[in-house]
């Protein structure tokens, strides 16, 4: 019988998952951030007061089997003087789809009859949440974009709205086998999933391994300095009884050069993994490739396969 997995994340990190995962036989469920709030989602959020539709449909897309037309179709992003400026079809689709079936996750399940999904995907909320984060020195900035951009230390992230996650999402956890927190903005993708008491309640009432894959490099502004460690203890702090059981890391070699373009460019570091202050079972194998635009990457079906095998022991 073909195992389940609930997926929580965000973003680019969460989609690169995904689209290895659904390479294995198991089913999918994965649970969105819905609290971006930048570029066109941010347009759109402001204009029809709707959750953020950017991850949504970054992630239908990574699930989707269609032809890449379609994902081409959806991801196209309009260029132009007008109102249209920034916007993506798939954005504006599922912002109708929410006026037309009620909610975001109505919305959903109509349109991923079409993109013929591999999985399910779950907005974590259908309401308007707005993130919050209190920095180092104790202020208070509201808005994902703007705690992202806001250069200091974050201290924590939380809702500005008692929030509620949805009742599949809740129902999926509960009768997973693995809940995994995928690669991403630690901060603002993969932990706004663990801001929900009745998640986090989910969470601890399951038998499911929880597993979390490591980002290969920090994040400006996030994750300074953080090693895997930093990035474990951060994750474990948000979780309630249950903590992480495995942390995925990568163990090939990155070359010099590149680590050093990445540092110079990005202000972006190579994530160490201190096996000495690791306090979960750390499940390192070569997971990184060279993408043709010469940049690093999640080799996609090697972490895939390595998720299928923790699974399988």
């Amino acid at each position: 019988m073909n195992k389940n997995i609930v997926v929580l994340g965000g973003g680019t990190g969460q989609s690169v998952l995904l689209k290895g995962l659904k390479q294995f036989p198991c089913n999918i469920t994965a649970v969105v951030s819905v609290a971006d709030d930048g570029k066109s989602t941010g347009k759109l959020r402001q204009e029809f007061n709707i959750p953020a539709v950017g991850d949504v449909r970054r992630v239908l897309i990574a699930l989707s089997e269609t032809e890449d037309i379609v994902e081409k179709l959806v991801n196209y992003r309009f260029h132009t003087t007008s109102d249209l400026d920034g916007h993506t079809v798939g954005n504006i689709l599922l912002t109708a789809l929410i006026d037309i079936c009620g909610d975001l996750s109505s919305g959903v399940k109509q349109v991923s009859k079409t993109l013929k999904l591999k999985g399910n995907v779950l907005p974590l909320t259908d309401e308007c949440v707005t993130l919050m984060g209190e920095m180092e020195d104790g202020q208070i900035v509201e808005g994902e974009h703007n705690i992202t951009q806001t250069p200091k230390r974050i201290k924590r992230v939380f809702y500005k709205e008692e929030t509620k996650a949805n009742k599949d999402v809740i129902k999926q956890i509960k009768n997973s086998d693995a809940i995994i927190l995928s690669m991403g903005s630690i901060y603002t993708s993969v932990i706004p999933n663990l801001l929900c008491k009745d998640v986090i309640d989910a969470i601890d009432k399951s038998k499911s391994k929880i597993i979390y894959v490591c980002n290969l490099f920090t994040q400006p502004g996030e994750t300074d300095n953080f090693k895997v460690s930093d990035h474990v203890n951060l994750i474990n702090s948000y979780l309630g009884k249950r903590k992480l059981d495995i942390v995925i890391t990568n163990s090939k070699k990155v070359d010099k050069e590149l680590v050093k373009r990445y540092e110079t460019t990005e202000q972006k570091s190579l994530v160490v993994v201190d096996n000495k202050n690791i306090k979960t079972k750390n499940v390192s194998k070569p997971l990184v490739k060279l993408d043709v635009d010469n940049t690093l990457k999640h080799d996609t079906v090697k972490l895939g396969l390595e998720i299928m095998n923790i699974l399988a022991e």
